[in-house]
């Protein structure tokens, strides 16, 4: 990360434009995904490179208050847990379909690295799940709730606070409660 310039807070007069959200097990990461043609849950199944090049970066750590600009960097596509799109620049309203998806089940998923988090929010029936034919990597969770970070430790961290939707890799959680379960 040559030129990359560290600080302890952050300055929102010199803040770039915030396309896309990333958070690895490490950092959250904001900028924006180089070269993007379409919704970014498309781009995340379909890209063929290992590193996911983001411009205009922000990292925040999730252990601690360091923040790290970069006008680049990488990342490793297995070092995803989630991501989420805050500008939609290709048009596309598959998220707010899924949204309004009246058969969508709650679940709570446990990420499986060393920050204990949790995700919580709607998912299609099964959606964490391989299915025959469907090679998927990626589930929508929608309304997601994260918990296990410290929010007031890091202000970078509280854009987590109102995603209104979650891109969630699903080999990176290991445990996962589905509520619709508990009925049956």
């Amino acid at each position: 990360m040559s030129g990359a310039a560290r600080e302890q807070g952050g300055d929102a007069a010199t803040a770039p434009l915030v396309e896309d959200v990333f958070v690895t097990d490490c950092f959250l990461i904001k900028g924006r995904l180089a070269n993007k043609f379409q919704r970014l849950a498309r781009m995340l199944e379909d890209y063929e490179r290992s590193y996911l090049s983001v411009e205009d970066a922000v990292l925040a750590s999730l252990r601690g208050p360091e923040v790290i600009r970069t006008p680049r960097v990488l990342i490793n596509q297995n070092e995803l847990v989630f991501a989420h799109e805050l500008i939609d620049v290709a048009g596309d309203d598959a998220q707010r379909r899924l949204a309004a998806n009246e058969k969508s089940v709650r679940i709570r998923g446990f990420y499986n690295g060393s920050v204990q988090m949790e995700l919580s929010g709607n998912v299609e029936p099964g959606a964490y799940e391989p299915r025959r034919g469907n090679r998927r990597n990626y589930f929508i969770m929608t309304s997601p709730v994260v918990r296990g970070l410290d929010f007031d430790g890091n202000p970078e961290l509280a854009i987590l606070r109102r995603l209104s939707y979650a891109i969630v890799r699903k080999d990176k959680l290991a445990y996962i409660y589905d509520f619709s379960d508990v009925a049956r």
